[in-house]
């Protein structure tokens, strides 16, 4: 099977041509060639790398240059802006551009509350126009997500980080899963897909983070696997778990059959951003 992380992300080191706003959680740099090495050295086939907002905002331009250099490893996903009266255009022009999947709102910084907010529902009608999914970065914002969902049937939403506050650093919260039930109030929507990305951080547990798999196993019941993609959040997660265990411990389970590992792991990704590795 082809093995593809939901959601990673890439930065150079802050220099004034490109400079930072803010500081993610990792090293200095993790480029794109440092994300494929760190692929590579687990078996993982491609990844869906998405721009980083915490660094460059708005600014897609190292994510394009990461995608020209490697182009079959990577689809790309950059954020936008619900408040830019541009945002239309600014859609059209990436949807036309080799290797992108999809767009994200940061429904978490500064995006309306309000499902009814003009900016959003300008993104959401223009996704839907160029087929790419929106990633929505919404933990604290679950019952908007279901606001949406329901208002724009037609646009395909993607659940960030299973739409949970996740831990940067130690410790875990005592009780990381108190908003599943939120999240699984979502599965009523067919147009909402989750992504199982940075969930080890969510353990109390060292690996293979046992502990996580009872609220996953609530998450694949409500939703299906033809709806949940597997994804590292790598560097995000990088104070609490490296790579190569953020991978293995969806492989290593028992707790999923074979076929449900694929799908979880790359076949369903495939399906919902119509992208896969190797094409160029």
């Amino acid at each position: 099977m082809l093995t593809i992380d939901a959601q990673v992300h890439a930065y150079e080191r802050d220099h004034p041509a490109r400079p930072w706003h803010g500081v993610l959680e990792g090293p200095p740099a993790v480029t794109g060639d440092d994300m494929v090495a760190a692929m590579d050295a687990v078996g993982v086939d491609g990844a869906i790398l998405v721009s980083v907002f915490t660094m460059y905002r708005y600014d897609d331009s190292y994510a394009l240059d990461v995608r020209a250099k490697h182009p079959q490893r990577f689809g790309l996903v950059k954020p936008v802006d619900t408040a830019d009266p541009g945002v239309a255009e600014n859609i059209a022009d990436w949807a036309a551009k080799a290797g992108t999947v999809g767009i994200r709102i940061m429904l978490m910084q500064d995006a309306s509350n309000d499902a009814d907010d003009p900016g959003i529902r300008t993104v959401l009608q223009c996704a839907a126009r160029h087929g790419l999914p929106v990633n929505l970065s919404c933990s604290g914002r679950l019952a908007q997500v279901g606001a949406l969902a329901a208002r724009y049937p037609d646009t395909r939403l993607v659940v960030d980080h299973l739409g949970i506050m996740q831990p940067r650093n130690p410790p875990v919260p005592e009780k990381p899963f108190a908003d599943l039930p939120k999240l699984l109030d979502l599965a009523a929507y067919g147009n909402v897909a989750v992504k199982i990305s940075g969930a080890c951080t969510l353990s109390h547990e060292p690996f293979p983070y046992a502990d996580i798999w009872d609220p996953l196993a609530r998450v694949f019941d409500a939703f299906g696997f033809d709806r949940c993609m597997w994804g590292t959040d790598w560097t995000r997660a990088i104070n609490m778990l490296n790579y190569e265990q953020g991978v293995a411990a969806f492989r290593v389970t028992d707790r999923i059959t074979e076929g449900e590992r694929a799908a979880l792991m790359g076949g369903t990704l495939q399906q919902i951003y119509g992208w896969a590795p190797g094409a160029s």
